[in-house]
């Protein structure tokens, strides 16, 4: 067991690191556009039209649209670091090497997907750090709030490896993030709660995903929610094992390994 088990440890100790000194290298490329652009989003949304708005759900409307932001930089960034470093790996074939060694599937999609999820809380903490100066931020539940956040990256890191495994050209990694990702994300509930909506609206946004995981870390940093906490972590959690599932079976089965 012991001759099994360390080659994986040491496999995965290596992709972790490799992934996290990629996207650290080039950190202006990786950490600073999404840190400025959760800036613009704070000055620009938070306090010239929030201003204008006024409160939501008993909190300003900077308070509101924080928790928000922050999960929006959260999934696109666990997103986006998977998708572009494992199809990355497929463009360069070294993902191949990687298959024909006896390392398991499951060390390699583990190693990606950390890297990944890393990457997501490293840009959230930046961007909750810099919320630090536009309003005051306090943790309603803290348990709620890390679990939320770490289920959040790894759904979005395991959607990731999807479209890089079935990606053909740099094109595919990009198509999913701009019509996909952004709109039901804009859609998720970061810049408005859904009672606003008229009900019929109410009941079709209760099918966006982004909508449960965004409230769900709302109510962990400021008690409220527009959806049921429950149902909301029990989706994240039935969805993480059956997207870490499917995702094992690709590997296993070889599918799309090659560009």
């Amino acid at each position: 067991m012991n001759s099994e088990l360390q080659p994986n440890l040491v496999a995965l100790n290596t992709i972790v690191y490799r992934e996290v000194k990629r996207f650290t290298r080039i950190w202006p490329q990786t950490l600073l556009p999404p840190a400025i652009t959760m800036v613009l989003y704070f000055v620009i949304f938070g306090n010239l039209i929030g201003r204008q708005i006024g409160d939501m759900g008993g909190f300003t409307y900077m308070e509101y649209i924080v928790p928000g932001l922050i999960m929006m930089s959260v999934i696109t960034n666990s997103y986006g670091n998977v998708v572009s470093s494992f199809f990355g790996s497929k463009f360069q074939r070294s993902i191949e090497e990687l298959m024909v060694s006896p390392v398991s599937p499951h060390t390699i999609l583990i190693g990606y997907t950390v890297g990944g999820v890393l990457r997501g809380l490293m840009v959230g903490v930046i961007v909750t750090l810099l919320s630090l100066f536009f309003t005051d931020l306090q943790v309603h539940h803290l348990g709620v709030t890390i679990l939320v956040v770490v289920l959040t990256a790894t759904i979005f890191s395991l959607l990731g490896f999807i479209n890089a495994v079935f990606a053909r050209n740099f094109d595919d990694i990009s198509i999913i993030p701009t019509f996909v990702l952004t709109p039901l994300t804009y859609l998720g509930g970061v810049f408005y709660s859904i009672t606003l909506l008229p009900p019929f609206w109410q009941t079709v946004s209760l099918a966006n995903p982004v909508l449960h995981m965004v409230n769900a870390f709302r109510y962990g940093i400021l008690g409220v929610s527009d959806i049921k906490i429950g149902v909301a972590i029990t989706f994240m959690l039935v969805a993480t094992v059956v997207l870490y599932l499917g995702c094992a079976r690709l590997l296993v089965s070889g599918r799309g390994m090659r560009t």
